[in-house]
C-alpha cells in the first residue's frame, strides 16, 4: 500500500523557516510529480509547489521566492523548504503525490496525513 508520510511541521515566528519532507513508500510504482498544497481554516485546499520527474518546478506566487522544492529521487522524498514565513503562511500542509502503481494504466493521486505549520506574528 502506498503510503506518503510528511514531517517537519510546527511553530515558528514571522520570518523564521521550516522545512517538510515527504517520503513515499510501500509497493511497486512509479512517481510523475510530487509537491505540497496548504489548506487554511474556512479556505479552499491551494497548491504551494510542485515539482515533475524531470525536475521542473511550479511555484504559487504567494511563495515564490520564499520557498523551495527540491526531490532525492534515490529516496523518494519531496522537501519543502519554507524560508520568511508569514501569519498568511499557517496552514495545515498535504504531501501530494501523482503515482502509477505496477500494473495500473493511469496515474492517481495519493495524499500524506497532513502538518499543521503555524506562524505566529
Amino acid at each position: 500500500q502506498v503510503q506518503l508520510v510528511e514531517s517537519g511541521g510546527g511553530l515558528v515566528q514571522a520570518g523564521g523557516s521550516l522545512r517538510l519532507s515527504c517520503t513515499v513508500s510501500g509497493g511497486s510504482f512509479s512517481i510523475n510529480t510530487l509537491g505540497w498544497y496548504r489548506q487554511a481554516a474556512g479556505k479552499q485546499r491551494e497548491l504551494v509547489a510542485d515539482i515533475t520527474s524531470s525536475g521542473n518546478t511550479n511555484y504559487a506566487d504567494s511563495v515564490k521566492g520564499r520557498f523551495v522544492i527540491s526531490r532525492d529521487y534515490a529516496k523518494n522524498t519531496v522537501y519543502l523548504q519554507m524560508n520568511t514565513l508569514k501569519p498568511e503562511d499557517t496552514a495545515v500542509y498535504y504531501c501530494h503525490g501523482l503515482m502509477r502503481r505496477l500494473g495500473m494504466w493511469r496515474d492517481s493521486d495519493y495524499w500524506g496525513q497532513g502538518s499543521q505549520v503555524t506562524v505566529s506574528s
